[in-house]
Formats: structure tokens, C-alpha cells, sequence
């Protein structure tokens, strides 16, 4: 199901579904970060539901978090807590192993900024090779902004992510560009989640 317009980066509330058939493949990023060929099959077979609660703590700054439990049908959930300040936390799961994480809201042009120019952070330490990660999002009325994720993993890969909201087969959904690297090599992946319900 489409995303409803009260859905916004400030507010992913809810439970989402990822459309298998409207997200490109997975299993050759997941390959990069080393998750064997039983478990990429499993993955790839399963219903993948994300629970997302968004939320403005009470300190000073007011910082945006984001706690999304993760579940696979089959297989064992997994739990993301985000905040949205760009401090490096760590975190471990049994899938991807040990890593650290940033994640941030940003602007259009911060995002071009990022990723666009050969100068820009994301490609200068080897996280991208593309602008891929700025394509293809729609302009949200009243709130321009993105939210933009970064993993280092212990394994030595990288994921970067960008969320927000795009026009797909005519629909608005939620969408995450995603790009994995390792070494030379770059997995550009695009996510489409159904929206269930609040």
C-alpha cells in the first residue's frame, strides 16, 4: 500500500512491509558483507516487516530517534535504535556482526553535497562511487529533508543508506537507496516498503 500523506521523514510511525517485487535484489550487497549463501536464500524467500517508532527525546537539543524492530519470517528479528545527532554508536546483531553507526536528517542540497561531488565526504572515504544515493526522491512540502545513514562494519564494508519518500508505479512509497562497499566494490540497491498500518 501506498505511504499516506501524514507519513513523512519526521514521521515513519508505523509498520512497513518491503515490496520484494517493486525493491531490487539484495542477495548481492548481503554477499559483500560476507552473509552466507543459506541465509541470503532465506532472506530472500522471506516476508521482511520493519515496526518504526520516531520520536524527540526531551534534552536540550531535542534530537530525533528512531527504533525499528526488524523481523523475517523464518528467521531472527533484529533491532536498529537510530539517532538522528551524527555520533558514531555501536551496535552488534547476529546478522551483520559488530558495527557503528551515524545517521543524521539532511537537506537536498546537503545530499548532493555529500554524495554528488568528488570532494564530498561520502565519496572521499570510499562509501560510494556514484550520486546514486541522491536519484530519484520526491521534494516533501514543508520538510526537505532526508534522513542519511552510515555503517562501518568490522568486516571492512561500508552501508549507506538514504531514506525518504518516492513516486514508484505511480504511488508514493518509502523508500531507501542503499549502497554497500568493500574494497573497490559498490552494491546500489533500491528498498520499497508497503505501508500497513500505524
Amino acid at each position: 500500500m501506498a505511504a499516506p500523506p501524514s507519513k513523512t521523514t519526521s514521521n515513519l510511525n508505523g509498520q512497513w512491509v518491503l515490496n520484494k517485487t517493486l525493491s531490487d535484489p539484495t542477495d548481492p550487497a548481503l554477499a559483500l558483507q560476507g552473509v552466507g549463501w543459506l541465509i541470503r536464500k532465506g532472506i530472500g524467500a522471506a516476508r521482511i516487516t520493519i515496526t518504526a517508532k520516531q520520536y524527540v527525546d526531551d534534552g536540550e537539543a531535542g534530537t530525533t530517534h528512531i527504533d525499528i524492530g526488524q523481523s523475517a519470517s523464518g528467521l531472527s528479528s533484529t533491532q536498529e535504535n537510530r539517532t538522528l545527532d551524527w555520533s558514531a554508536r555501536p551496535h552488534k546483531d547476529w546478522l551483520f556482526g559488530a558495527v557503528e553507526g551515524r545517521s543524521k536528517f539532511v537537506t537536498r542540497a546537503e545530499l548532493a553535497a555529500l554524495v554528488g561531488a568528488d570532494d564530498g565526504e561520502a565519496r572521499r572515504e570510499g562509501w560510494v562511487d556514484s550520486d546514486y544515493l541522491a536519484r530519484d526522491w520526491e521534494e516533501e512540502e514543508g520538510e526537505g529533508k532526508y534522513i542519511f545513514s552510515n555503517v562501518v562494519a568490522e568486516a571492512g564494508w561500508f552501508a549507506t543508506q538514504v531514506w525518504g519518500f518516492q513516486v514508484i508505479g505511480g504511488e508514493r512509497r518509502y523508500v531507501r537507496n542503499v549502497v554497500v562497499a568493500k574494497g573497490e566494490k559498490f552494491e546500489n540497491f533500491k528498498m520499497v516498503y508497503d505501508f500497513v498500518s500505524e
